[in-house]
Order: structure tokens, then sequence, then C-alpha cells
């Protein structure tokens, strides 16, 4: 299983980005499809994810700003990322977790960087 994560990048803030993971190799049924992020000295936090049956979670900072969404088909993921602010500059990196059996597993995507300048 591979994920790959694009569309990082440096913008200023208010600006906006779009995140996209493209996954390959999974063949078993997708649960939940999300995207967290890593500042420099802090630890990985979620930032939003989708269950397979479209329900959403976002971080608090980033709701009303930031959109998932996913393509079942292609398996792939997205993040909108609008009104950007310095402190979503991080590293961000995607996440899946497939159902195998009784087995839940994660995969996770490189990293993209976003830099958010003020």
């Amino acid at each position: 299983v591979q994920l790959q994560a694009s569309g990082g990048g440096l913008v200023q803030a208010g600006g906006s980005l779009r995140l996209s993971c493209v996954t390959s190799g999974i063949r078993f049924p997708i649960s939940v499809m999300g995207w967290f992020r890593q500042a420099p000295g802090k630890q990985r936090d979620l930032v939003a994810d989708m269950k397979s049956d479209g329900t959403t979670n976002y971080k608090d900072s980033v709701k009303g700003r930031f959109f998932i969404s996913k393509d079942n088909a292609r398996k792939m993921v997205f993040l909108q990322m609008n009104s950007l602010e310095s402190e979503d500059t991080a590293d961000y990196y995607c996440k899946v977790n497939v159902l195998s059996g009784q087995y839940n597993m994660a995969y996770w995507g490189q990293g993209t960087l976003v830099t958010v300048s003020s």
C-alpha cells in the first residue's frame, strides 16, 4: 500500500491550498480517510477525517476553513484549506484506515509541507 500526498507549498496568510492524496495497492474496504499535521517540535494531530459513511470530523481550529472530501472510486482524499493562517504551517500527512477481517490497519503517506507566511 502506498499513499502519495501533494499540494503543499508556500502561501500568504488568507490564501488557499488544496491537498491531494493518491493511494495504491489497497484491496480491502477503507473505513476512514484523513489528514494529520505536524508542526516543528509538536506532536502530529488530526486535522480532518471522513468515515466510509461520509461522516466528517475536524480539528476545532480549522472548522469552517478546511474541508475534506474523497473520491471513493479512485480511493483519493483531498483537503481544501481556505483562509490559511500562520498557525497552519506544518507538514501534512494523509492517513487511511483499512479493514481486513478483524484487523483495522493504518497507512500513512509522506508529508507535504504547507508554509503560511504572515
